[in-house]
């Protein structure tokens, strides 16, 4: 049966680009790979055919012969496409499965390496605590981060001065070599120049051919006003060096920020607890509070003041990450009991109580306590 041409094949035009074609085989072979068509033997033919159609026409060589002689140039094992044969190659679906799911596998730029490229970089971690102030104000820090770098002596090429990477032997430069199993040809990292197309034949001596040293760097920081504990910065290609050039990984550092002795965090919010004298309670007047850009604040406390009151202070809170508005700030007042009183302090606070007459009128709490425990004791009794 004789072969279709494969630009009537793929659906494209004579002239059609290479993105045209990538485009074109994509579509095909997603429509009719056989783990989406299971037991279809249509779709299965149809698949082979668009594989062996695109793995000539990606090709400007055998394209330009294919162009010429047809599919007679490719008779005879002259090279060409192997999609009618049994063990035809899955190489052109990899490149296309590259495409679409690289970035999430380890063959985009994104992490790992490409097709013949060098290794990318790792990524980094640096734990960076911080005061609340500092997480208030923001802060420029510099920051001590021990990791891989470029080797100066080769300039990251692994080579010794004078010499050059040579195209490795065992892939030919791809980066990558196929195996054939059974019906698949299966694809993997080059274990003779791991994946970057290059040998190093005469290795440099500062790096030992990897074109890349340990040292400490130093890198200055910035942390925005407003971070919050857990926050996470990312400092593109601050990371190690990629081995013989190749990306650099990327720096992220974590901020902690540590407990404040005074200040309580909730997102933009601060709450204080602030301790206050039994008669300020209860007579009313003002107390100086601190706030967290370091002034103090007068508070004005109403007559009759209990435990576990809150006054609220707007916009004397957090600052907003990446904005200007400001939380509030939750004063908690805290009334104490006086301890270690003199004679002439206990005699008065006799004297007030008798005044009381045993009233608990100037005791709301007390009062409305007494009262739920009365109602109870009348409930039993019934």
């Amino acid at each position: 049966m004789a072969k279709r041409d494969y630009y009537e094949t793929l659906g494209v035009a004579r002239t059609a680009t290479e993105a045209d074609l990538k485009r074109a085989y994509r579509q095909m072979a997603l429509k009719y790979h056989p783990d989406r068509n299971p037991g279809d033997a249509a779709a299965e033919a149809k698949f082979k055919e668009a594989n062996e159609a695109y793995e000539v026409l990606k090709d400007p060589q055998k394209r330009a012969a294919y162009d010429q002689f047809g599919h007679q140039a490719f008779e005879a094992g002259m090279g060409g496409g192997r999609g009618g044969q049994a063990g035809f190659d899955f190489s052109s679906f990899a490149d296309v499965f590259d495409d679409l799911f690289g970035d999430f596998m380890g063959g985009g730029g994104g992490g790992g390496r490409r097709r013949g490229g060098s290794p990318r970089g790792a990524d980094l971690r640096y734990n960076l605590a911080i005061t609340l102030e500092e997480a208030f104000a923001g802060k420029k820090a510099q920051i001590r981060v021990p990791t891989s770098v470029t080797c100066e002596g080769c300039h990251g090429s692994g080579s010794e001065s004078g010499s050059e990477p040579v195209t490795c032997p065992t892939c030919r430069g791809a980066g990558r070599v196929r195996a054939q199993q059974g019906f698949f040809t299966v694809e993997r990292t080059c274990p003779t120049c791991q994946g970057t197309g290059r040998t190093i034949t005469n290795p440099c001596k500062g790096c030992s051919g990897s074109g890349r040293v340990e040292r400490e760097k130093t890198l200055a920081v910035t942390i925005p006003a407003g971070v919050e504990d857990g926050t996470r910065i990312r400092l593109s290609g601050e990371g190690e060096a990629g081995i013989r050039g190749g990306q650099p990984g990327d720096l992220y550092i974590f901020v902690s920020v540590a407990p404040h002795r005074l200040f309580k965090r909730d997102g933009m919010h601060l709450f204080c607890r602030v301790p206050i004298p039994m008669t300020k309670a209860a007579l009313g007047g003002q107390i100086e509070v601190p706030t967290i850009e370091g002034k103090r604040l007068r508070v004005a406390v109403p007559e009759g003041t209990q435990t576990g009151r809150q006054i609220r202070l707007k916009g004397k809170g957090m600052t907003e990450l990446q904005g200007q508005a400001r939380g509030d700030m939750f004063v908690e007042l805290v009334v104490e009991t006086p301890v270690k009183l003199t004679k002439r302090q206990q005699e008065l606070l006799r004297e007030f109580e008798k005044a009381g007459d045993g009233s608990n009128s100037h005791q709301p709490e007390s009062e409305g306590f007494f009262a739920r425990v009365k109602e109870l004791w009348d409930e039993l009794r019934d």
